[in-house]
């Protein structure tokens, strides 16, 4: 199977966990997008459930497929939330924020009871930083910010440059709370929870798309069938 069979595979076995009356947060990207799609045929067979879209785009998907939606205002804890990964390791620590929606993802996953990871097995690595580590800053300040960054990140271990992400119209991308992302290219990341405490230190840097300790399961899909890993 291809890359995009191979991820609807792990989202259709996530399937299984999801149980009438649950509360679900809804992750965004490609392999996320499609655990939605599965989810709405359930849903549309008689399945009541209730999601929380982690993005504007997973909202509006979830909404064309009749998933009834709520906000953590109204259901501020959830039973599952159900997401993709740009990487993740045998920890099941994860970079996230490919698709720009990181704050919102773990704001969604660490008001879950159990957050599943579904990815094709090219996301599971020895160490975290292949993948370019997504960091949400806002604008002011912002050359001052990636300095802090830099210099956050030579403490932990990590050397490389930091660009500033854009559209493919040469557009800065702004995210779904009006911030901008920087994208960090460090290649290897020795010991991502010190990372991410240096960085959950710097004012200007509103989250950042190391995800610890918030996956308690990954579905990894692969040419020979699906390997469930538990976070140990």
């Amino acid at each position: 199977m291809n890359a995009d069979a191979l991820k609807r595979e792990a989202a259709r076995r996530a399937l299984d966990h999801v149980r009438p009356g649950m509360k679900l947060g809804l992750g965004t990207g490609s392999t996320a997008a499609h655990f939605v799609d599965l989810l709405g045929e359930r849903v549309r067979a008689g399945l009541e459930v209730v999601g929380v879209p982690t993005s504007e785009v997973t909202r509006k998907q979830a909404e064309a497929a009749g998933i009834r939606l709520t906000t953590l205002d109204e259901t501020p804890e959830l039973d599952l939330t159900v997401d993709g990964a740009d990487e993740l390791d045998p920890a099941l620590s994860l970079i996230k924020g490919g698709g720009g929606a990181l704050l919102r993802e773990k704001i969604v996953a660490a008001a879950s009871r159990e957050m599943i990871v579904i990815a094709d097995e090219t996301k599971a690595v020895a160490t975290l930083g292949r993948f370019p580590l997504p960091v949400e800053v806002i604008d002011f300040g912002l050359e001052a910010t990636r300095r802090a960054i830099l210099r956050v990140a030579e403490t932990a271990g990590c050397r490389g440059e930091m660009k500033l992400r854009k559209k493919a119209d040469g557009h800065v991308f702004v995210t779904d709370q009006g911030h901008l992302i920087l994208d960090a290219h460090f290649g290897r990341i020795p010991d991502a929870p010190d990372l991410a405490r240096g960085l959950a230190q710097i004012p200007g840097v509103v989250e950042h798309g190391l995800f610890i300790g918030l996956a308690t399961r990954a579905i990894l899909a692969g040419s020979e069938g699906i390997r469930v890993v538990e976070r140990p």
